[in-house]
């Protein structure tokens, strides 16, 4: 080898310019979805939320928060999402649970997924149309339970434009969306677990309480933050199904923004800042559950 040849195999390889590749060319419409209807909007509601009607820097939108009425309607929803959440995972975890685990017929598997998938994303005024037609005071479900069976529910108090009402209107997506979630780690419960468990002398009841629940906690309790963050921030089917006669948050704000006489769009954003914290939170603690419970069934 020469000396010339020895220098130019020496010298440092010249300098490529990094490709970009075209498969980053495919998120760009999610990146503009995102970027247009999330994060500029929340954005907005955020300093929208310290600022008066001059523009100004100002707290006296959060302090405004903490008023009686607002309190009030914060409470309202909490206990309504705290309901909906509770009894979406019950009811929701035991057909996951008779689908999976429990011995019903494999045909009913995958009717049950494709209603849930349909149903948790039902929403809005359909949903609110549907209940008012069947639970309402001239519902079907309320004439046959009356003409049929002599059971007025509503004199019995209930009220499909209630708490209690709204409760039920939710579970209709809360159910399905507890579903969804729970199936899958129902299904990676392992049978060696069981076996294991009766081996060494333990009931059924002794397996879910020692096995199976501390392993499936994780995917619960994220799953109910989950539920409770859907249902505190629905907005479409509480309002088209009680108006103005539930004060709740979603409602409050709508009234603030777009209402004639509270109208006071900066504690509009007031109240959706609270809103996306409560949410934020709940989503929060779901992601981390999850996280862990992810860990267990691998």
């Amino acid at each position: 080898m020469t000396e010339a040849d020895a220098v130019i195999s020496a010298a440092p390889p010249a300098s490529r310019r990094p490709r970009l590749s075209l498969a980053w060319v495919g998120i760009v419409p999610f990146v503009v979805f995102a970027l247009l209807f999330l994060v500029l909007p929340t954005l907005q509601i955020v300093t929208g939320a310290f600022r008066n009607t001059s523009g100004g820097f100002t707290l006296d939108n959060i302090a405004n928060l903490f008023t009686p009425s607002i309190m009030a309607a914060y409470w309202i929803s909490i206990r309504i999402s705290v309901a909906s959440a509770f009894l979406g995972c019950l009811i929701g975890f035991l057909l996951a649970w008779a689908m999976v685990l429990g011995g019903l017929p494999k045909g009913v598997r995958s009717p049950l997924l494709t209603f849930s998938g349909v149903a948790s994303n039902f929403a809005g005024v359909p949903l609110a149309f549907a209940f008012l037609a069947t639970f309402g005071r001239l519902g079907l479900v309320t004439l046959i339970l009356r003409d049929w069976f002599g059971i007025n529910i509503y004199a019995y108090g209930f009220n499909i434009l209630s708490f209690g009402g709204l409760t039920l209107t939710y579970l209709f997506f809360q159910i399905p969306l507890m579903i969804l979630i729970v199936t899958p780690a129902l299904d990676g419960m392992r049978r060696e677990w069981r076996e294991a468990a009766s081996i060494l002398g333990a009931t059924g009841f002794q397996y879910w309480r020692m096995v199976a629940l501390p392993i499936l906690w994780p995917t619960l309790l994220g799953t109910f933050a989950l539920l409770f963050a859907n249902s505190f921030g629905a907005v479409a089917t509480a309002y088209a199904l009680t108006g103005s006669s539930l004060s709740i948050v979603p409602i409050l704000l709508f009234a603030q923004i777009r209402g004639d006489v509270l109208q006071d769009p900066h504690l509009g954003y007031a109240l959706a800042f609270g809103m996306i914290v409560i949410t934020g939170i709940a989503n929060f603690v779901y992601i981390w559950l999850r996280t862990r419970s992810e860990r267990w069934i691998k």
